[in-house]
């Protein structure tokens, strides 16, 4: 029989692995107040903003104001997580506050990095922000399983986005590219914890595959509620160094890789289709990864 609730009998191994996050969380927290440039900070009444202020190329100012404007529906998400798992293992409830916890100052660095700086107009910010905050955040997928193996795909994406424009910036502002690899490390943490999760599943039940296929190939950034959502990406993609390629081979390649998706073998039918599609998937979108490396080179 197939199941889309989290299994009881790992709720053991997965308190180990939420104590294990809790230490090495602990050695790297931060406050989002050690990362700002605060000796750049001006008034924004003595001193009006105005486009020449800005510093940064566009296409970084992009990224970064696309996943402050992500990070901005922090109570959605958490609004999500703790409706999904309502019932389910006490130990993800205890994590999914945590997570919350390491997540909420995310917004405010990259808000505050953007106003002192002067790299975007305060008041479009403020009309973004709020425009987005509006619009909600209603994922398609409303079980426990299934909404773990997105919070993987979405945590391991934001991790990569967050080190790929880190690199990008470098040149450009060293305390931005400093900013970026802090959040990182907190992704990194939340998604090793999912990722596990659901590993753990998928080696206790394989059965667990049916529910994996429609995430994996549904998959979208919860952004896209976003105005102009498409062309930010299109821009980050050709100025930040976060594409289709990229997401080929730091996110879908990795994942499919660590649940060892080519070594489980289901036994009921409909899961066992639902992996040898993810695997077809896969292949399909690794040839569209090595037409885009083609022409990327030429």
């Amino acid at each position: 029989m197939l199941t889309n609730h989290l299994d009881f009998r790992l709720e053991a191994k997965i308190k180990e692995i939420y104590e294990q996050h809790k230490v090495r969380s602990a050695k790297i927290d931060w406050g989002y107040y050690e990362f700002l440039p605060w000796d750049k900070a001006q008034d924004f009444r003595r001193l009006p903003w105005d486009k020449s202020q800005v510093t940064l190329p566009s296409g970084i100012i992009t990224a970064v104001e696309t996943a402050l404007l992500t990070e901005v529906n922090l109570p959605w998400f958490t609004s999500h997580l703790e409706q999904t798992f309502k019932g389910s293992l006490s130990v993800i409830t205890d994590f999914v506050h945590t997570w919350t916890a390491e997540e909420d100052q995310h917004s405010n660095l990259l808000e505050n990095y953007l106003l002192i700086t002067r790299n975007v107009d305060p008041k479009r910010l403020h009309e973004l922000h709020k425009q987005t905050v509006e619009g909600g955040w209603s994922p398609d997928f409303h079980t426990p399983f299934e909404t773990m193996v997105y919070t993987t795909l979405q945590e391991l994406a934001t991790m990569v986005f967050y080190n790929n424009v880190s690199k990008a910036a470098g040149s450009h502002d060293k305390d931005l590219s400093s900013l970026l690899r802090r959040l990182a490390k907190d992704e990194i943490l939340h998604y090793a914890f999912y990722r596990d999760v659901v590993k753990f599943h998928l080696q206790i039940e394989p059965n667990y595959c049916f529910y994996l296929g429609h995430v994996i190939k549904n998959f979208q950034m919860p952004g896209t509620v976003m105005p102009d959502f498409e062309e930010r990406m299109n821009t980050i993609a050709k100025e930040a160094n976060y594409g289709p390629l990229e997401y080929f081979d730091q996110v879908l390649d990795v994942i499919v890789e660590y649940w060892e998706l080519e070594k489980l073998r289901p036994m009921a039918p409909e899961a066992e289709k639902a992996r040898v599609d993810i695997i077809s998937y896969r292949d399909r979108l690794k040839k569209v990864r090595d037409r885009l490396a083609k022409k990327r080179s030429q």
